[in-house]
C-alpha cells in the first residue's frame, strides 16, 4: 500500500482531490490532501510545506509506510518538492505544475519562463480559449457543470508572502520524479510544458487527455497513471534546475 500525499494548486483546496482520492482507495492506497494555509496573508511556502508534512504524519520514523508519492498541482508544484525532500519520498509528480528554480519566487516564475508569450502564441491557434477570462473555459473545460460550480464556489485567496518568498531549495530534491501536462489545458499550453520541463528538470512530461483541473474531469486516468509511476519510479530522476 501506498500514500499519496497530494497537494491543490493557487487558491485551491484538498477537496479538489477527493475523486482521485477515492479512485486511489478503491485500489487499496491511502491519501492525504490538506488544504493549504493560503489565506493566511503571512504564510509562504515553508509554511504549506509544513502544514502538508503535519498533515501526513511528519517525517518516517521506522513505522511500515512503503511508497510515499507526493503529488502537486499547478501552483502546488512549488509546495511538493519541499515536502517531497522533507519527507523523503520515494516519488514526486507533477500534474501541471510550476517548476521552480531554486530561489525563483512564484511572482517571477511567470516572466521567468515565457508564459506569456507562450499562451498568445496557443491562443491564436485555439480562438482565445487559451487565457480566458472564463474560469469555466481557463480551469474546467471538460467538468460537468455542478462539479466546476462547486468548484469554483470552494476558492480562496493566496497568501502575497508565499508569492514574493524565492524557492528554498538549493537543488531540486534527490527523488524520482515525473511531471504530466494535460492536452486540454488552457492556463499552461501543452506546448509551453514540452520546452519547459526539459529545460529545467531533463524529463520529458508525460500527457494526458484533460483540462488545467484534470483531477476532477479525468480522475481514474489520473490514479492510474499514479499507480503505474510506481513501478517505474527509479528510472526519472531530475537533472539539476536551473
Amino acid at each position: 500500500m501506498a500514500t499519496f500525499v497530494l497537494v491543490h494548486g493557487g487558491g485551491d483546496v484538498g477537496w479538489a482531490w477527493h475523486l482521485v482520492e477515492a479512485e486511489l482507495r478503491a485500489r487499496g492506497h491511502d491519501t492525504v490532501a490538506p488544504d493549504l494555509p493560503c489565506e493566511d496573508e503571512s504564510a509562504d511556502l515553508d509554511a504549506f510545506a509544513d502544514a502538508v508534512v503535519a498533515a501526513a504524519g511528519g517525517r518516517r520514523d521506522g513505522r511500515d509506510r512503503k511508497d510515499l508519492v507526493v503529488v502537486g498541482h499547478s501552483y502546488g508544484g512549488f509546495t511538493a518538492p519541499l515536502v517531497a525532500d522533507r519527507l523523503s519520498a520515494d516519488l514526486l509528480v507533477l500534474m501541471a505544475g510550476m517548476v521552480p528554480s531554486p530561489g525563483e519566487p512564484p511572482g517571477d516564475w511567470w516572466s521567468n519562463t515565457g508564459y506569456s508569450e507562450a499562451a498568445a502564441k496557443q491562443a491564436e491557434l485555439d480562438g482565445g480559449l487559451t487565457g480566458s477570462d472564463d474560469p469555466y473555459v481557463l480551469f474546467y473545460g471538460g467538468v460537468p457543470r455542478p462539479l466546476a460550480e462547486e468548484a469554483l464556489g470552494r476558492g480562496r485567496n493566496e497568501s502575497p508572502a508565499a508569492s514574493r518568498q524565492p524557492w528554498p531549495l538549493a537543488t531540486w530534491p534527490d527523488v524520482p520524479t515525473r511531471f504530466v501536462l494535460f492536452g486540454e489545458d488552457r492556463l499552461f499550453p501543452a506546448d509551453f510544458f514540452r520546452r519547459l520541463v526539459p529545460e529545467r528538470l531533463g524529463i520529458t512530461p508525460d500527457e494526458l487527455p484533460g483540462c488545467h483541473c484534470a483531477m476532477l474531469s479525468h480522475p481514474k486516468e489520473l490514479a492510474d497513471a499514479l499507480v503505474d509511476y510506481l513501478n517505474t519510479s527509479t528510472k526519472h530522476r531530475p537533472a539539476t534546475t536551473r
